[in-house]
């Protein structure tokens, strides 16, 4: 049995076959069928070829038409962008080796669309709320859409003196320990082997934020995670980075900052310097987010109810 799906554009094409056809492949590996794609000549087209037995060409083929289905819907009239969902079934990114990532709170749910509707986006939270991991599947999508080309996420390293100076090896290993939970949440989502391929390819950049400094990164999604330890010169310097067709997000808890006690973190200070910069979104997580153990949460409201009476 024989069955063609036609593709109109790009973007369609982008969306049904994944980085580096990731998402025809695994379809193939789940129905037992052969995928074939041809470009059109004569536009930006193509055509998705499915062979094979009848039963699993048919179910290969729904699965393909339901997704170019949700693709294809049109905005809701007199509605903003935030009134659609464009996502299929709430997926922000399917890994081919882990269930899908979606939102798992409202306020989660929210939180991406504020990075989707804005070039800038700015969240705080505790602990726990998703707030780098949901950018980073974020990411990972408009990188499989092909809407941006790399991804960038940096850290500060506070302790980029005396105790980095102690720790054994190169400037690499010695700042590697503290870009670990950025590994690990893309770990989650690619596994290991892609992960590393695309870090290999300089396609997914995990960097301390001192090596920003004099860059400008054009269509790219770009990620500062532990804000709240930027001093505001740190700050600025990162912000100022963003190149033509580049998305940002930037992550922080301001009650968990690092700096010295008289230093000021970068993270509170952007609230009152662009907080009337049209293009900028702030978002705030709350203890009621906190997607880990329960346990974490109370925790979390222990020390607050601590931190009042002291």
């Amino acid at each position: 049995m024989i069955k063609k799906l036609n593709l109109l554009n790009q973007e369609e094409i982008y969306a049904l076959l994944g980085v580096q056809d990731k998402n025809l492949k695994a379809l193939e590996k789940e129905f037992k069928v052969d995928i074939t794609l041809r470009h059109n000549p004569n536009d930006d087209g193509a055509i998705i070829t499915l062979e094979g037995v009848n039963s699993r060409v048919d179910k290969a083929y729904s699965r393909l038409k339901k997704n170019l289905d949700i693709l294809r819907q049109p905005p809701i009239p007199n509605a903003n962008a935030s009134d659609k969902i464009p996502f299929a079934d709430g997926i922000i990114f399917k890994p081919s080796h882990a269930k899908p990532i979606k939102p798992r709170t409202q306020n989660q749910n929210e939180y991406i669309k504020t990075i989707l509707e804005h070039d800038l986006t700015i969240c705080t939270g505790p602990a726990g709320t998703g707030k780098t991991f949901l950018a980073c599947a974020v990411a990972l999508r408009a990188l499989e859409m092909g809407t941006i080309g790399k991804i960038v996420v940096t850290r500060p390293i506070v302790e980029a003196g005396e105790k980095l100076g102690f720790l054994p090896g190169d400037i690499n290993e010695k700042v590697d320990p503290y870009l670990r939970p950025v590994y690990d949440a893309f770990q989650t989502m690619l596994g290991a082997e892609r992960f590393n391929a695309l870090r290999y390819a300089n396609i997914v950049e995990i960097v301390p934020l001192a090596y920003m400094r004099g860059r400008t990164l054009e269509n790219s999604f770009i990620i500062l995670d532990e804000a709240q330890n930027t001093q505001p010169e740190q700050m600025k310097m990162f912000l100022t980075r963003m190149g033509l067709n580049s998305k940002m997000v930037v992550t922080g808890d301001i009650t968990q900052i690092d700096l010295p006690k008289h230093q000021e973190s970068g993270l509170i200070k952007i609230k009152r310097i662009l907080a009337k910069v049209s293009g900028v979104a702030f978002f705030a997580f709350e203890n009621i987010d906190i997607v880990r153990h329960p346990l974490v949460k109370n925790i979390l409201a222990a020390y607050d109810k601590w931190e009042k009476t002291k």
